[in-house]
C-alpha cells in the first residue's frame, strides 16, 4: 500500500514579537478530481481529499471531504474553509486517498495523489487546475475553486453637521465628535466609528466620513446603531452632549435633510427638557463595496517593481561589512527583502515578468551617475523573470557598477507613476503596481520624493519602502501616513500608499515577517482605489477607460 510522507502537528512558530493584525477572510475551497487512479479490484476508487497547511516539513490538517463511492471523477460537495492572509506565503497540501473500510482512516487508505500550492495561486487563479502526482507521475488531476464569505459589501458615505448642541466648556462652547457603536449580541455596544473633533462650536459640520456596513453592523440592517456626541477635552474627560439610534435599514431609506434629535440620557425625562441639540444629514449615499478578493478574482493582477539602493555609503560589496556584500553564509538584507516580498506577489502576476532598477550608481563606459537603470543591463526591457531573474540580475549587476550617489528615489517611484497612469489610459485598470524600494539611508530628494508620492496617490499602484543597515531612519517615517494624509503646501495625497519599516526590526523574526507588516496594507490600499478613486468592479473586461 502506498502511503505518502507521515504526518505530523506543526511545532510552534519562531520566537520573537507576533505578527501584526492584518486583514483575514474566510475562503471555502470547493474540490474536484478528474482521472483519479482506480485502485479497486470490483469497483471503482472511493476518494476523499484531505487538506493539510504545509508549515516546514510538517504538515497540519485543515480538513476533508467527504468520501465519494465508486468514482474516478469526484465532485466532493463538502468545502474546506481556510483563513486568507494575502500578505503571507499559505502552503497548502491536497492528499487524495482511496477510503475502503468505511472509517476514514487515511493510514490505512491507499495513496492516489497529492498537488501542493500557495492558496495565493488559487484565489489568484478563479478555477485553479494541476496534476495530482504520486513519485513524480501524474495520475489525474484536481481542481480548486475559492470563494469568500461574508456576502455583499457596502460602505456609508456622509456628511453631517450639529445644529444648537448643548454647550459643555465654561470660558468656551464645546468641540463635538461623533461615535457610531454597534449593538452586540449580549446588549453592549463597541465602537465601530469616530469623527474628528471641531474646536469651539455649537453647530460644527465634520468632514465627510465612510464607513464599512461590515465594522458599522455587521451587514444586519437591523442591528442597533448608537451614535453618541461626545465634547472632547484635552484631559480625556469627554463629556456626552447626547445620543441617538438608527438602523442600516433607516440609513438606506433617509434623504439629505434627515434631522436627529440629540438625547442625554441624564437630562431625558427632566421638565421643559426638549433635546441636546439636533444632526442633521447634509448628504448620504451607500454604494456596493467589492473586497480585495473580488477584484483579484475579478481578474487584477499585480505588477511587481523593484528598486534598490547603490550608493557609496552601503559599502564595497567586496567587504563583508558591506550591505551589498554577497559572500555570506546567510543572504544580504536586499537579498532576504526582495525574496520574502516577492515570494508573495508572484502569486498575483501571471507573467512573472518584474522590472528591476538600480539608483545611485555610475555605470560603465562611461561612469557617469544614474538615478534610474536597470539592472539586467537593458535599458528597454528591465523586466526580470520570476525572483531569480531579480536576484540574478542585482548579483550580476553589483560586480560591474561602482557604488556612488546622492539617495535619490524619486526618478523610480515617477516611473511607476508612469506605468500606472500610462494602463489607465490604454484602459488597463487591471494592473496594479506594487513598488518595493530598498535603501540605506535618509533620500537626499525628499521633497520631490513627497510630490510623487502625491501624484501617485490617485493612481492604481502602492510604495513599500524598506530600510536596510542601522541608519537612522525617523525622517522616513513621514512617508508613511498613519498620522494623516501626506500633503506639501496646498497639496495633499489622495490616499495612503507608502509602508515603511527598517529590516533591522526583524532580524530575529525573520525576512517572512518583514513581508507579512510591509504588505499587509496592500488589500485595503488597492480595493480603496478601486472603489472610491475609480469606482471599478470586479470585472475588468467591462471597463472602459479611466475615470473623467
Amino acid at each position: 500500500m502506498q502511503q505518502p510522507p507521515p504526518y505530523a502537528c506543526a511545532p510552534p512558530g519562531p520566537g520573537g514579537p507576533p505578527p501584526p493584525a492584518a486583514m483575514v477572510s474566510k475562503v471555502d475551497l470547493t474540490i474536484s478530481c478528474e482521472g483519479l487512479k482506480d485502485l479497486d479490484v470490483f469497483s471503482k476508487s472511493d476518494p476523499m481529499c484531505v487538506v493539510f497547511s504545509l508549515e516546514g516539513n510538517m504538515r497540519r490538517e485543515i480538513g476533508r471531504t467527504e468520501r465519494i463511492s465508486d468514482s474516478l471523477n469526484p465532485k466532493f460537495q463538502k468545502q474546506i474553509t481556510v483563513d486568507y492572509r494575502f500578505e503571507e506565503v499559505q502552503k497548502l497540501g491536497f492528499y487524495v486517498f482511496d477510503i475502503d473500510d468505511g472509517n476514514n482512516d487515511i493510514n490505512k487508505a491507499d495513496f492516489l495523489g497529492q498537488c501542493d500550492c500557495n492558496l495565493g495561486q488559487i484565489v489568484s487563479a478563479g478555477n485553479f487546475k494541476q496534476p495530482l502526482q504520486q513519485n513524480g507521475r501524474n495520475f489525474g488531476s484536481i481542481a480548486i475553486q475559492a470563494q469568500e464569505q461574508g456576502g455583499i459589501q457596502k460602505s456609508i458615505k456622509m456628511t453631517l453637521k450639529g445644529v444648537k448642541l448643548d454647550k459643555k466648556d465654561f470660558f468656551g462652547k464645546s468641540d463635538p465628535y461623533l461615535e457610531f457603536h454597534r449593538e452586540l449580541l449580549d446588549g453592549s455596544y463597541t465602537l465601530a466609528h469616530r469623527t474628528e473633533y471641531i474646536k469651539n462650536t455649537l453647530n460644527p459640520r465634520w468632514k465627510p466620513m465612510k464607513i464599512n456596513t461590515r465594522r458599522l453592523c455587521d451587514n444586519n440592517p437591523d442591528t442597533v446603531i448608537k451614535v453618541q456626541c461626545h465634547d472632547w477635552d484635552s484631559d480625556g474627560t469627554h463629556d456626552l452632549i447626547g445620543e441617538f439610534y438608527t438602523t442600516l435599514a433607516e440609513l438606506e431609506q433617509i434623504r439629505p435633510g434627515k434631522t436627529f434629535e440629540v438625547e442625554n440620557p441624564k437630562k431625558k425625562g427632566k421638565r421643559a427638557y426638549r433635546n441636546s441639540g439636533e444632526i442633521v444629514v447634509e448628504q448620504i449615499s451607500i454604494e456596493r463595496e467589492y473586497t480585495f478578493l473580488e477584484y483579484i478574482q475579478g481578474g487584477c493582477l499585480l505588477n511587481f517593481v523593484v528598486g534598490i539602493d547603490f550608493t557609496g555609503s552601503n559599502g564595497d560589496p567586496r567587504d563583508p561589512s558591506s550591505l551589498h556584500y554577497l559572500g555570506g553564509s546567510t543572504p544580504n538584507q536586499y537579498t532576504q527583502a526582495i525574496t520574502a516580498v516577492g515570494n508573495v506577489i508572484q502569486d498575483y502576476d501571471s507573467d512573472q515578468l518584474y522590472p528591476a532598477f538600480g539608483f545611485g550608481a555610475r555605470l560603465p563606459p562611461t561612469w557617469q551617475v544614474s538615478h534610474q537603470f536597470s539592472l539586467n543591463g537593458n535599458p528597454q526591457d528591465p523586466n526580470c523573470y520570476g525572483i531569480p531573474g531579480i536576484l540574478g540580475a542585482y548579483h550580476q549587476c553589483i560586480n560591474s557598477v561602482q557604488l556612488y550617489g546622492p539617495t535619490n528615489a524619486s526618478p523610480i517611484i515617477g516611473n511607476v507613476a508612469k506605468m500606472a497612469r500610462e494602463a489607465l489610459q490604454q484602459q488597463q485598470a487591471k494592473d496594479y503596481f506594487v513598488l518595493l524600494l530598498l535603501t540605506d539611508g535618509i533620500l537626499t530628494d525628499m521633497q520631490q520624493t513627497i510630490h510623487m508620492i502625491i501624484e501617485a496617490s490617485e493612481l492604481p499602484m502602492s510604495i513599500i519602502i524598506v530600510g536596510v543597515g542601522d541608519a537612522d531612519f525617523s525622517d522616513m517615517e513621514r512617508l508613511d501616513s498613519d498620522d494623516g494624509l501626506l500633503s506639501i503646501g496646498t497639496r495633499k495625497a489622495k490616499r495612503d500608499i507608502v509602508q515603511f519599516v527598517p529590516f533591522r526590526d526583524f532580524k530575529n523574526g525573520g525576512p517572512d515577517r518583514l513581508a507579512a507588516l510591509v504588505l499587509k496594507e496592500i488589500p485595503n490600499q488597492l480595493s480603496d482605489m478601486y472603489n472610491d478613486l475609480l469606482r471599478v468592479p470586479p470585472m475588468f473586461q467591462s471597463y472602459c477607460g479611466p475615470p473623467q
